[in-house]
């Protein structure tokens, strides 16, 4: 997967549940204090995308305020905004203005929780993309290619059928050259002429499923996010608990995991625990290094560690120190432990079970901000796979 970006369709009116949106955009309807949309940028940027990109539409004011131009789990977000609706077609043609890289391309009123490298592993050299399937009992309301069929890796349509479209794909970017200029519909004009010329793969997911586009299921949206997405968390200093600390590790040949570190995130992703690091980056402030080299030396990690399946939820840091040389970021900030801004920030965006979550850090700085959020603490040991499995 590495090397391509996200698309997200946004720009949605929500007809059919126009009178809980309160002229809000679907997908920024709040279950559980949170944006729907957040919950998909959670679930998705975990993994190593270049980029998330935004097709805005209707009341989009306030996507552009809460994502563009922010990062989350250190990828940026972009928000793109049409100067006249043109269905979910025509919106992507807003993307031709970027250099775009192949694209997973996912509908923004739809949770489907699916593994992006085993569905990425899925697409045919042959194709122009790759669509995700799921059973059409999910949604009885859906009417958009819910007749489909799998034959030889390729999608057909079929009177009898019970997989529909899960609204997920992966397209080549040359698919954007074939797109209409002129309004046009996703769904309705332009998969079904893949379909019939054979270009579009697919594969079947049996995965957690949620389309909040009907008022019967938006009603049980938030009890269902809950039930699914609410989780332990262990939240994770970087330097002296993930890897050996030398003093300002910004460089990739000198950033190495301390003993049983990566069989330890596995068994906490196996135990289904949200894993989030909270890192104290004075050097960027004292001018060692710039932001720059902290985010490519996390992005690489991102990489590599989603080759072997294991995943950050999110990377929080502090940039800012009060003896900073960099003007910039010189100053206080609750960011910085043992302050607990960067923690802060997690609980606003994820349902953490609390209860179950608990804090590893190497210093006084990380025990206090664990005590401030109300956090069980531990001290790293020698092995942290040990100590892991000991917690968990």
């Amino acid at each position: 997967m590495n090397g391509i970006d996200l698309v997200i369709l946004v720009g949605g009116r929500g007809s059919r549940i126009k009178e809980y949106l309160h002229n809000k955009p679907k997908p920024m309807v709040k279950f559980n204090k949170i944006y729907f949309l957040q919950y998909l940028i959670n679930n998705f940027s975990k993994y190593p995308f270049q980029r998330i990109y935004l097709l805005t539409g209707y009341k989009n004011k306030i996507i552009f305020k809460n994502f563009h131009k922010k990062r989350f789990n250190l990828t940026e977000v972009i928000c793109l905004k049409e100067k006249r609706l043109m269905g979910t077609g025509g919106a992507l043609l807003n993307l031709k203005k970027f250099k775009l890289n192949d694209f997973i391309l996912a509908n923004g009123d739809t949770v489907f929780d699916i593994d992006l490298n085993d569905f990425f592993k899925s697409y045919k050299s042959n194709s122009l993309g790759c669509l995700a399937l799921t059973n059409k009992n999910k949604n009885i309301f859906s009417q958009k290619l819910n007749n489909l069929k799998l034959s030889n890796n390729f999608i057909k349509y079929t009177e009898n059928s019970n997989l529909m479209n899960g609204g997920i794909y992966f397209f080549k970017k040359r698919f954007l050259n074939l797109l209409p200029n002129k309004k046009s519909s996703l769904e309705d004009d332009i998969l079904p002429k893949l379909i019939k010329n054979k270009k579009l793969s697919g594969k079947f997911y049996k995965n957690f499923f949620l389309d909040i586009g009907t008022p019967k299921y938006l009603k049980i949206s938030e009890k269902k996010l809950s039930s699914y997405f609410k989780k332990p968390a262990v939240f994770l200093d970087r330097d002296g608990v993930l890897n050996y600390d030398n003093g300002y590790t910004f460089k990739i040949k000198d950033f190495r995991f301390r003993k049983g570190v990566l069989k330890g995130l596995k068994y906490l992703i196996k135990k289904k625990y949200l894993i989030f690091i909270v890192t104290n980056q004075a050097g960027i402030a004292k001018g060692i290094f710039k932001e720059s080299d902290f985010f490519n030396l996390h992005n690489y990690l991102k990489k590599e560690l989603s080759k072997k399946e294991i995943y950050f939820d999110d990377v929080q840091y502090c940039p800012y120190h009060q003896n900073g040389s960099i003007k910039k970021y010189k100053k206080n900030s609750n960011l910085r432990k043992p302050g607990n801004q960067m923690i802060k920030n997690i609980f606003k965006k994820f349902l953490i079970d609390k209860k179950r979550s608990f804090m590893i850090g190497d210093k006084m700085s990380d025990k206090k901000c664990a005590i401030k959020s109300n956090l069980s603490f531990f001290y790293a040991k020698e092995n942290f796979f040990n100590q892991i499995k000991k917690l968990v």
